[in-house]
């Protein structure tokens, strides 16, 4: 059952990294390869609780133009693998995570690296007009983004588990005090990256009135999230019945000027 275990969790982890750079760009995200890693690991209440935190992470951050960031995705299957696993808890498994997603930054510019050469490949075959062997590039480059998160996937799978009991039994008290103090920080330092790219001000009573109610009464995620719903749709109509009534202000202005001119 294990060892049926970590192959789909490598095959996940490399199928991730493959859909991110060209296919479906869905299955990346880590609150859905969180929950493919619960299921497959059976606890897919502390994979999500990963996911979530990776989630917020991801959120402050874009990859534009074709440059790399953490791979959340990758920080969360290894996460939650771990944190099932070893049973250490889904702080420690965050905190061992990230690191992982902070090191596929490099692995990933290196692929690009690599990927610019098989460009050059097939430009080179094309000018050849030799559209069969370029045609069969490509793939290349689809395999070495598989690469780029399997093999890490792979190391940490079958050699991680044990290796993470090991240095956890030997590890001091401060130090992993320290490691969940800082799990609990990270959905923070998400949030905070989210909230300065966001229009907060404009939104603030908002931003109020969803903490008072998760903080003091309490309302699950789920009630939180329909009432913000409710809110976005009611403020989203407010702004197009708005607008609505600016083009009917402009529209029977143009008709007044244009009666105007045909009175003289």
């Amino acid at each position: 059952m294990q060892l049926l275990q970590d192959c789909l969790i490598i095959l996940l982890a490399a199928w991730m990294c493959i859909d991110q750079n060209g296919l479906v760009v869905v299955s990346y995200f880590p609150v859905i390869v969180g929950f493919i890693t619960g299921l497959i690991m059976g606890d897919i209440t502390t994979a999500m609780y990963i996911a979530g935190t990776f989630e917020l992470m991801q959120l402050g951050v874009a990859n534009l133009g074709g440059s790399s960031m953490p791979n959340y995705g990758l920080a969360t299957i290894i996460g939650a693998f771990l944190a099932i696993r070893t049973g250490t808890g889904v702080k420690t498994g965050i905190a061992v995570g990230l690191p992982v997603g902070m090191l596929a930054i490099q692995l990933d510019v290196l692929i690009k690296i690599i990927n610019q050469f098989i460009q050059r490949r097939m430009e080179r075959l094309n000018h050849e007009h030799n559209w069969k062997a370029m045609l069969r590039q490509p793939w290349y480059g689809v395999g070495l983004f598989g690469l780029e998160t399997g093999i890490p996937t792979a190391i940490l799978v079958f050699l991680g588990p044990t290796a993470v009991k090991e240095i956890l039994k030997w590890l001091p008290a401060w130090f992993t005090n320290g490691l969940t103090i800082a799990g609990g920080l990270l959905p923070v330092v998400g949030v905070a990256m989210l909230l300065h790219y966001m229009p907060t001000k404009k939104f603030f009573t908002f931003l109020v009135i969803g903490f008072v109610l998760t903080a003091y009464l309490k309302v699950p995620i789920l009630g939180l999230a329909l009432i913000g719903f409710a809110c976005a749709y009611y403020y989203f109509n407010s702004e197009m019945k708005k607008a609505d009534e600016k083009q009917e202000v402009k529209a029977a202005g143009a008709t007044n000027d244009q009666g105007d001119d045909y009175d003289e």
